[in-house]
């Protein structure tokens, strides 16, 4: 029986050492993503590409589809109730179907720009970007005291005839809109990673997703509009 040497590197060094590569550092993601995005998602492929991948998912469709709720003025029409149901119910079904079709587009348009990523690794990406816009989650509850049924009606008349209200309404949309963008970073970055090329790489594959998405449906609608032209 041998003793272990208290001087040896870590096993992620030993390993990097035969392999050339770089050494696999551990980290506490759900710590480090805020800052350290390629440094964790290289992490989370390393030890456990599905690590929360779903439930960050689910998570994201919910806070996803409270915001579509809020733009689209549901509360027009549909009780609050409803409209809280509705994004508890679909929301995270909506947001895994989202994750899985995001990731099959992004692994392909990645390929043509020459990325190495399986289709999961690109779900690691996705999910683990999102995890600042589920953080902002349990704001939505102080909002939803406050502003009651008008933060989803075109309607405001309490909201308007307090300043202070709406104040803090713009106050936490502002933060929810930088929290938005943060989470874009992050998701360049970690696609990036994920890829093996740059941030700026992964802008190119999301337009090309986009534009893979978009194309189709443009004609589409060209062409059954044509004859009212």
């Amino acid at each position: 029986m041998t003793e272990e040497n208290p001087y040896a590197p870590p096993q992620s060094a030993v390993v990097s050492q035969v392999t050339g590569e770089e050494p696999i550092e551990h980290l506490n993601p759900w710590k480090s993503i805020w800052g350290r995005p390629k440094a964790t998602i290289r992490f989370i492929l390393a030890t456990d590409p599905g690590r929360a991948v779903l439930a960050l998912a689910a998570f994201s469709g919910i806070s996803q589809a409270l915001d579509r709720a809020v733009m689209r003025s549901a509360g027009d029409v549909l009780d609050i109730s409803v409209i809280l149901g509705l994004a508890v119910v679909l929301g995270p079904i909506s947001g895994i179907i989202g994750l899985y079709i995001g990731g099959a587009l992004l692994r392909w348009t990645g390929s043509w720009l020459r990325g190495t990523a399986e289709s999961g690794d690109i779900r690691a990406a996705i999910a683990w970007a999102s995890v600042p816009v589920v953080c902002w989650m349990p704001l939505w509850i102080p909002q939803l005291l406050l502003f009651g049924k008008e933060l989803f009606t075109t309607e405001t008349p309490h909201l308007d005839e307090s300043p202070v209200l709406l104040a803090a309404l713009i106050g936490l949309g502002i933060l929810e809109v930088i929290v938005g963008v943060w989470s874009f970073i992050l998701l360049l970055h970690t696609i990036g990673q994920a890829h093996g090329f740059s941030a700026w790489k992964a802008l190119g594959s999301i337009f090309l997703a986009f534009l893979t998405v978009a194309l189709p449906l443009i004609i589409l609608l060209g062409l059954a509009f044509a004859p009212f032209m």
